[in-house]
């Protein structure tokens, strides 16, 4: 008998998500850059929602999944992101600013057409809807020009610490609460340096909340090394690729053949572990 798992392209994972309000929507998984590191990483985009794909493993655990068990317990969980972090190094590519020249207004499709990565032209109407708060935007004749603004961008960030102070940190627990203001702030700035280059966005949030950019980043170094040193050795496997999330159909990226998954030879079905077992000693 088929398992409910063959002809998947890739071995069965574990993925945790928000709901979404409708139960039948379908995501899409996405291969964006991103906007810190510049590396590909996966985000799922499901009702109208942009959300990272992360990956977690503890050093011992398995997961029964049906028939199959997923060995190394590993699982994917995807976290909400505001959608501007992700679009803001393309739209500052795209403006070709040089030095006092403020640069091009330029229409979306242009602007999210980016080599390799077809997923951001599936994101159009959210680039829309979201980056005027970041740009000055121009219409002629029924059609939209996008330029990025600093001082827009700037104002959009200091909301994003004012956000993590009043809203975020309250619920971490009474270590944050007991911070300093100061440092408080500094750990608000850590926080949404994870999606920001360090130049020019850092350094001028830094410049306007008056801290020291250079020590915002050492502290930022020192936590990821401490991170790094306690964290499992054992290396994510590649995220899903971009297809439809509820698409079990979906063929294996850049043609590489489809893994089959590990099923025991001779086992019984895990379920059966799990019966009920009568007097008679048959399973009901």
């Amino acid at each position: 008998m088929a398992s409910w798992h063959d002809g998947l392209a890739a071995p069965p994972r574990v993925l945790i998500s928000p709901r979404p309000s409708d139960v039948s929507a379908r995501g899409n998984v996405l291969s964006l850059r991103h906007p810190r590191s510049g590396d590909e990483t996966g985000y799922l985009f499901i009702d109208g929602q942009l959300q990272e794909i992360n990956w977690f493993k503890e050093r011992y655990g398995s997961w029964f999944l049906g028939d199959y068990v997923c060995e190394d317990g590993g699982l994917y969980y995807c976290t909400p992101v505001d959608p501007i972090f992700i679009f803001l190094p393309t739209f500052e590519a795209a403006r070709m600013s040089n030095g006092k020249d403020p640069g091009k207004f330029r229409q979306l499709d242009e602007i999210l057409y980016v080599e390799g990565y077809p997923g951001y032209q599936q994101l159009m109407d959210v680039a829309e809807h979201h980056m005027e708060l970041v740009c000055e935007v121009k219409e002629v004749a029924n059609m939209k020009f996008f330029r990025l603004d600093d001082s827009k961008v700037l104002s959009w960030l200091c909301c994003k610490v004012v956000h993590n102070l009043k809203e975020v940190f309250p619920k971490l627990g009474k270590n944050y609460a007991a911070q300093l203001e100061k440092d408080q702030l500094k750990e608000a700035v850590q926080m949404i340096r994870e999606y920001l280059k360090d130049e020019p966005w850092l350094a001028l949030l830094c410049k306007k909340l008056q801290l020291d950019t250079n020590e915002i980043i050492n502290d930022a170094t020192t936590k990821t090394n401490e991170a790094s040193f306690c964290a499992d050795s054992s290396l994510a496997p590649a995220p899903p690729s971009e297809s439809k999330a509820t698409n079990g159909s979906a063929k294996p990226s850049k043609g590489r053949p489809a893994k089959k998954p590990k099923v025991e030879v001779g086992s019984k079905n895990i379920k059966d572990m799990f019966r009920r077992v009568t007097r008679s000693g048959s399973g009901s």
